[in-house]
């Protein structure tokens, strides 16, 4: 359904979560997970419904804080931090439900993906005087890049409450590119989508992770996204690890076969 990966320089680690722990009460969401990814790859976690992989994004861009574990994120460790000191630092994200602002438009939409990088107060930005109308020309023009890239030109003056849900999804992509991420989350990019979606959605993440150099975490369900775009997949069943490794690896691996995937042992076979 979607062209295979291209071939990248894989760079040094850029993400480790090592030991992390996440329980609500008395119910335990991560339970001891421990998995690195590297600059500029394609990173998917698979899992079954409930498996923790939202709980698990959560906790690398702030939103959760876990109870046990370090995460290092370009060479610093830490376990909390709030979501906008995750962002400053180079960690955007997209979320499963779409959060966008419908009765705004799509190039507004994405210009608030630049508010992290806006240095001018917040009183000069309401005059749009001296120093603020400089830099919002500057932000601009790096958002009209991201319309661009994204090809949502026709959409840009539309409010994204009027547009299609796959649309929508990529005017999310989209504010969150306009962060210029080191490090991009897309929690079930494709969730919804028809098929025509997902070619369209799978070729755009490919083209920032080949030609930004943006490392990626994902969830998704689709196995055949999975299989054809990551370099690399962790799979959660239940709060807990259960394999890693590449998708030709994950795919073999019978813990994965019994607990997700669903196929038959061959032995039980007719």
């Amino acid at each position: 359904m979607t062209q295979p990966a291209l071939k990248r320089d894989i760079g040094d680690t850029i993400l480790a979560v090592d030991n992390i722990s996440l329980s609500f009460g008395g119910v335990k969401a991560l339970q001891n997970i421990s998995f690195s990814v590297n600059e500029h790859e394609v990173f998917a976690i698979i899992g079954p419904n409930g498996a923790g992989k939202s709980s698990m994004l959560n906790c690398i861009n702030g939103f959760y804080h876990p109870q046990e574990g370090t995460i290092t994120f370009k060479g610093e460790t830490r376990r909390q931090v709030r979501p906008s000191v995750a962002a400053r630092t180079g960690i955007a994200r997209t979320f499963q439900n779409i959060a966008l602002f419908k009765g705004m438009s799509t190039l507004d939409n994405i210009m608030t993906g630049r508010n992290t990088k806006m240095s001018t107060n917040i009183f000069l930005q309401a005059l749009h005087f001296g120093p603020a109308a400089k830099e919002e020309v500057e932000h601009r023009e790096v958002v009209e890049r991201v319309i661009d890239f994204l090809e949502i030109e026709a959409i840009r003056k539309t409010p994204v409450g009027k547009l299609p849900y796959g649309m929508q999804k990529r005017v999310e992509l989209g504010r969150a590119l306009a962060a210029e991420p080191d490090l991009l989350l897309l929690d079930e990019p494709m969730a919804g989508m028809n098929i025509e979606e997902k070619q369209d959605m799978c070729r755009f993440i490919l083209d920032v992770n080949d030609e930004f150099g943006t490392t990626i975490v994902l969830i998704e369900h689709d196995m055949g996204v999975v299989m054809d775009i990551s370099d690399r997949v962790v799979v959660l069943d239940y709060g807990r690890k259960l394999a890693e490794g590449t998708p030709d690896e994950v795919r073999g691996n019978q813990d994965v076969i019994d607990a997700y995937l669903g196929v038959a042992h061959d032995d039980a076979e007719a």
